[in-house]
């Protein structure tokens, strides 16, 4: 891990990590490595917690407490490199990284890829902490609530989406609008009629119709 993290640092591009500052509304430092370089970089290292099979959790902390935001990305990797040795009690730790630096870039793949993996295997987490997360001021766990289908094609469980969705129709929050609107649409190229009746028999917000109607 020293390795790498030195190795990151190592190939900064201060020019370049301006303009990925900007795009994050420089709410964050960047190193400006490219996807394509660091993923160069960290090959052999996602291959080796492949290998090992289990997260050690001190190590995905450590990147997530780093300043720039490829650690972020790095432990995202590192996650969903081991998302199949996820267990329910994990559910807590990515709920901690879901609250910690919160944009929609790391929590949009926390939720579609770690979180999405436990529920899948493990659905008493669904009833013990994503519709509670649902309920939730944070607006970040509420769009994780919303979002955590999103790769589930044929298994989504269409109540629970529904439920989850219901509970924040009344949401001004644009987070939480374009995220039912995208959890819809995604579930649309599976089951475009059960989306259609959905939209036309609840009040969304307009973003949200708009982004659910696209394959409509």
């Amino acid at each position: 891990m020293d390795e790498l993290i030195k190795s990151f640092y190592a190939n900064r591009d201060p020019q370049r990590a301006v303009g990925m500052a900007a795009y994050m509304k420089n709410q964050f430092s960047f190193l400006g490595i490219s996807r394509p370089d660091r993923s160069l970089l960290q090959k052999d290292f996602i291959k080796r917690v492949r290998r090992q099979g289990e997260v050690d959790w001190q190590d995905v902390y450590r990147l997530w407490d780093l300043p720039e935001r490829e650690f972020q990305y790095l432990a995202l990797d590192y996650l969903v490199a081991l998302k199949d040795s996820l267990q329910p009690e994990d559910i807590y730790h990515l709920q901690t990284l879901i609250l910690m630096k919160s944009w929609w870039d790391t929590v949009d793949k926390l939720a579609a890829i770690p979180v999405g993996s436990i529920c899948l295997q493990h659905p008493e987490v669904v009833q013990n902490c994503l519709l509670p997360w649902a309920d939730s001021d944070n607006i970040w766990l509420a769009r994780t609530a919303i979002l955590y289908q999103l790769k589930f094609k044929s298994s989504t469980d269409t109540e629970v989406l529904s439920s989850i969705i219901e509970k924040n129709t009344n949401s001004k929050e644009f987070f939480i609008n374009k995220a039912i609107g995208w959890a819809l649409r995604e579930y649309s190229k599976t089951d475009r009629e059960w989306v259609r009746e959905f939209v036309n028999t609840h009040t969304l917000a307009p973003l949200s119709i708009r982004e659910a109607s696209k394959y409509l």
